[in-house]
């Protein structure tokens, strides 16, 4: 907003603010725009009425069981499928390697919120706390990572799903089930997905826990029971915004966040001139958005002041828009007991040098050049001192002002300080990734029982996720072999040589003869053959599905069987031929050709296979769509795995468009996170097998 803009909205805003009304704030909880030099005065009494005016009946921050919130400035959003947390391989939480490259990189984190549901919840009917449940090891298991975090020092919180009223419904309501559930585990907080703020009935049921909500509060009354908020700062100015929450209760923390950003400089200056933490969010449902050496040099330095200063910034005595000497410079000004701390950001393209503060001389006074780690020659004149730092483009700077005896081991922190890496100017790159090796069968010259001949020939291969957020920008979905990077849509003219899939999936009768001939047991059992009973499954099911088996599941049978699981492009050329229609029976949608739709909270079982011959594909096979997804690829980052599945179901629980979404047509696939076999297994995946044929 221009300089003479925001001047006509002040002359507006400040009677109303005088009297103690609320001023204008953003969609991310801002107050936007600097006032000027002349304005400064004005405006800072007015916001400190309104704030006056304020409710200011909060004893939670009062609270023993909440003070760690006060102090958590780095929290880090961590999907339990990302690598560092879980191993696969040896089927174990590693909870110590996660905190140690955290803490390589960027100076380690003092929360987390471990997320278990979206964007695999809604596949099938399980709910958020039957995912949390199906957790590798279950509660007991749960519990014993969340003491490894908390023996390290740091705090967890496990999300609220309020959309998530589609799938099974619970027995209690939600906000009894999460006490429970957060009780069992021995969790700090909750986080409020989508929520502007979480409703009083979460801190009534579970008051030891800390309460963290997506969006902003319903009201600023509801600082009295949400410890904790993120700010999703969008909308901003050249003048980073200050947080209405944190100006009303300091002792509020506001984590600053914008998942897609690939350059943090912003947010972490917002977050810097607030006194604020800072939402370390990195694996964005398993694309892999890494922060940067800049950007990690950064935050670690941001993070170790506000750490060792942090009874300054919750003070209360904050003078945000501080008068500095250079202009794009903007400083907040902290002070308690003696003491001030300037947090400084340089909104410019250039570096900044000289000074840059100029404060009032004060005998016995010394100043500190804490992103430096030096101190500040002061040399007074006509009653003023000017501060020189130097501030990188788009950089920070901290000064404090100690009167008196300087703070304890302030030198030890300084050198600490002065150490510390300054990172690279390298540029974020999206993480590449890679298909697990599918090995080749012996080569059939005829087709196997049950399976149909698929020609080779040329096959345009063209497909795109179906992830409800992030763009082909952003590198989400999956890179294949030809491709340099992870995206969207994908389009590849291939050669397919000539191989054989099956007709239809492979039923519960078919695995049946497959355990019974290698007593075959997965090491991780937990939701394997759910839904059968003493190793046999119910009367009359002979023909359907087989369901409830992990990927690792389906490569043992096919293994067994002489097969394979197929390539995707295999898949999807046995579904289409080599017209590209939409799907295997032509270019239209046909509701006779796949089972009726399932909207119910519980879903039911996949009909008989073989049943809609009106489904066929040109090569004749069957059950392709809206009977269960399909195993087929698996993608592998440094970070996460993800299956590719294929065919969709005509499962869909209501209520929400945040469910794994549909892929129906022949030209979507879906990207189901991997974790542990116990976690992956589900109602609604199935698969069918593949197998080489002789040149």
């Amino acid at each position: 907003m221009p300089q003479s803009a925001f001047a006509i909205l002040l002359l507006a805003v400040l009677p109303a603010m005088a009297l103690g009304a609320a001023p204008t704030r953003s969609s991310g909880g801002q107050l936007l725009s600097a006032p000027t030099a002349e304005e400064h005065s004005a405006w800072l009494s007015a916001m400190r009425a309104w704030r006056d005016g304020s409710s200011r009946n909060r004893s939670l921050y009062g609270d023993r069981r909440m003070a760690w919130a006060q102090r958590s400035f780095v929290e880090a959003l961590v999907i339990v499928q990302d690598r560092t947390l879980y191993d696969p391989a040896a089927g174990r939480y590693t909870v110590d390697r996660y905190l140690a490259d955290v803490k390589r990189r960027y100076g380690g984190v003092d929360c987390v919120i471990l997320w278990h549901t979206y964007p695999n919840i809604g596949i099938d009917d399980r709910n958020q706390h039957d995912h949390l449940r199906d957790m590798p090891g279950g509660i007991p298991g749960l519990r014993r990572m969340v003491a490894g975090f908390h023996r390290r020092g740091v705090r967890v919180l496990f999300p609220i799903i309020p959309w998530d009223a589609g799938t099974r419904a619970e027995d209690t309501p939600l906000a009894t089930a999460m006490a429970r559930d957060m009780a069992a585990i021995g969790a700090d907080g909750l986080f409020g997905d989508t929520l502007n703020g979480i409703p009083r009935d979460f801190a009534v049921a579970s008051p030891s826990l800390a309460l963290e909500p997506e969006l902003n509060l319903g009201s600023d009354d509801m600082l009295r029971w949400n410890a904790m908020s993120w700010g999703q700062f969008w909308d901003e100015p050249f003048a980073p915004g200050i947080s209405a929450y944190r100006w009303l209760e300091p002792r509020h923390m506001v984590h600053v966040t914008s998942r897609w950003a690939q350059d943090r400089s912003g947010d972490l200056q917002r977050a810097f001139l607030n006194g604020t933490g800072y939402e370390s969010w990195e694996n964005v449902w398993g694309l892999w958005n890494g922060i940067t050496s800049r950007d990690a040099a950064s935050l670690r330095r941001i993070a170790a002041i506000e750490r060792r200063f942090a009874p300054l910034l919750g003070s209360g005595d904050w003078e945000p828009y501080a008068a500095t000497e250079r202009p794009g410079v903007f400083a907040s000004r902290f002070s308690a007991g003696g003491q001030a701390l300037w947090t400084l950001v340089n909104r410019n393209g250039q570096p900044v040098s000289g000074g840059v503060l100029r404060v009032a001389f004060t005998a016995g006074t010394r100043y500190f050049d804490l992103w430096h780690g030096r101190e500040l020659a002061a040399r007074p004149r006509n009653g003023m001192v000017s501060l020189r730092i130097g501030m990188a483009a788009n950089g920070f700077g901290a000064v404090l002002a100690a009167t008196g005896a300087p703070p304890t081991n302030l030198s030890g922190f300084l050198k600490s300080m002065a150490a510390m890496p300054r990172g690279t100017s390298a540029p974020w790159r999206p993480l590449p990734q890679r298909l697990a090796p599918i090995a080749g069968t012996r080569r059939y010259s005829s087709a196997p029982a049950g399976m149909i001949a698929i020609p080779g020939g040329a096959f345009a291969f063209r497909v795109s996720g179906v992830e409800i957020e992030g763009d082909d920008a952003h590198g989400v979905d999956v890179q294949y072999p030809w491709e340099d990077s992870p995206r969207r849509s994908h389009e590849r003219v291939m050669d397919v040589p000539a191989f054989y899939i099956d007709r239809t999936p492979v039923t519960n009768s078919q695995f049946r003869r497959f355990l019974l001939a290698t007593r075959y047991r997965p090491r991780d059992s937990h939701n394997f053959l759910r839904n059968w009973s003493g190793g046999a499954f119910p009367r009359g099911w002979d023909e359907k599905p087989v369901t409830w088996v992990s990927l690792e599941d389906a490569r043992a049978y096919a293994a067994w069987a002489g097969k394979r699981l197929p390539h995707e492009w295999e898949w999807q050329y046995a579904a289409q031929g080599t017209d590209g229609r939409a799907y295997p029976w032509g270019p239209t949608w046909d509701a006779s050709a796949v089972p009726p739709p399932d909207t119910g909270r519980t879903m039911r079982q996949p009909d008989d296979v073989g049943r809609y011959p009106n489904g066929a594909s040109p090569f004749g096979a069957l059950d392709m769509v809206g009977s269960v997804w399909q195993w087929t690829e698996e993608v592998v980052d440094g970070h996460t795995r993800a299956a590719i599945l294929r065919g969709g179901t005509m499962y869909r629980p209501g209520g929400s468009d945040w469910y794994f979404p549909p892929a129906n047509r022949l030209d979507q696939h879906g990207k189901y996170l991997l974790m542990a076999p116990s976690k992956d297994r589900s109602g609604a995946i199935g698969f069918r097998c593949a197998a080489d044929a002789a040149p």
